[in-house]
C-alpha cells in the first residue's frame, strides 16, 4: 500500500508540534474504536522538563473532532487557569497538573472511561491476571486505587493517586471509575492505553465462559513482560501507522 501524503502543519500552528500533532491523533484514533466517553475523558502531554507546562484537550470537545492546534497549553502554577475563559475541564486540571508536576515519568497522561478497563475495575477482584500476551505486558505493573470518593475536583486526589505511580508503575486502574496511563511519550502511553483495553477485553471474555482460567507461572508472565520493555521502538511505530491512516483521511487533525 501506497503511503499516505506527508502534510505540514499550518505556519499559525503554536509551539510543540509534534507533540500537539501526537495527542490529536490519540483522540481521533480512541473515538474510532468506540472508546470515547462522550465529551468527557482527557489526555495531557508535558511540554516542559519540570512538568509544570501540558497540553490537554480543550473543555466539552469531542475526541473525534480535536486538532493538533486547539489543544490547550496550560501552567501547573497559574492559579487562574479554572477562572479563565477557555479553561480547562476542572477534573483535567486537578489531575493532570498534579500528576505532571510529581510524577517525573508521566509525561504523557490518558485517561479514559473505555468498556473493558472499566468493568474490569468494577469487578471486586480486579486484578488484571496473566493469562495472555498482553496481559503478561503489565505483570507487576498496575497500580489499583480502590479508594473512589467522586469526581477529582482537589489537588489532594492528584498527590494521592501520585503516590500509587512509583516508577515501575505505568497503569492506573481506578475502581469503579476508569483507567489512567502514563507513559514517557505520547506514543508509549497510547500504545499502553491501547493494550491495557486489549487485555481487561481478553480476560473479560474468558471470564464470560464461566471455565476456569489457565494462567501462566509468575517466571513466564516475568519474561514476557520484560520481552515487551525490550521491544523496543514499537509503539512509535504503532502511532506512526495510525497517523498515516489519519493522514490519509482525516487529515484536519494536524491542523
Amino acid at each position: 500500500m501506497a503511503s499516505g501524503p506527508t502534510l505540514k502543519a499550518p505556519m499559525s500552528l503554536p509551539n510543540f508540534e509534534r507533540e500537539r500533532i501526537d495527542l490529536a491523533a490519540a483522540f481521533r484514533w480512541f473515538a474510532r474504536l468506540g472508546m470515547a466517553e462522550s465529551v468527557a475523558n482527557h489526555f495531557s502531554v508535558a511540554v516542559s522538563t519540570d512538568g509544570s507546562q501540558f497540553l490537554v484537550n480543550p473543555c466539552r470537545r469531542h475526541f473525534s473532532q480535536i486538532k493538533a492546534g486547539e489543544l490547550l497549553l496550560l501552567n501547573a502554577n497559574d492559579p487562574t487557569t479554572l477562572s479563565q475563559p477557555n479553561a480547562p475541564d476542572p477534573t483535567a486540571w486537578y489531575l493532570h497538573a498534579g500528576l505532571h508536576a510529581q510524577v517525573p515519568h508521566a509525561r504523557c497522561i490518558m485517561h479514559l472511561h473505555c468498556r473493558y478497563a472499566t468493568a474490569l475495575a468494577c469487578l471486586e477482584d480486579n486484578t488484571l491476571y496473566p493469562i495472555d500476551i498482553n496481559a503478561a505486558r503489565f505483570f507487576g505493573r498496575v497500580a489499583v486505587d480502590d479508594r473512589f470518593s467522586g469526581m477529582a475536583l482537589s489537588s489532594d486526589e492528584a498527590a494521592r493517586q501520585a503516590r500509587m505511580l512509583s516508577n515501575d508503575k505505568s497503569v492506573l486502574l481506578m475502581a469503579n471509575h476508569g483507567v489512567m496511563v502514563v507513559g514517557a511519550s505520547v506514543a508509549e502511553a497510547f500504545d499502553e492505553l491501547y493494550y491495557f483495553e486489549r487485555a481487561a477485553q481478553m480476560l473479560l471474555t474468558c471470564y464470560s465462559t464461566g471455565k476456569p482460567l489457565r494462567y501462566m507461572s509468575d517466571s513466564v508472565a516475568e519474561l514476557t513482560k520484560r520481552q515487551w520493555l525490550e521491544y523496543t521502538g514499537f509503539p512509535n511505530d504503532h502511532l506512526n501507522a495510525v497517523k498515516e491512516i489519519l493522514d490519509q483521511e482525516e487529515p484536519e487533525y494536524r491542523t
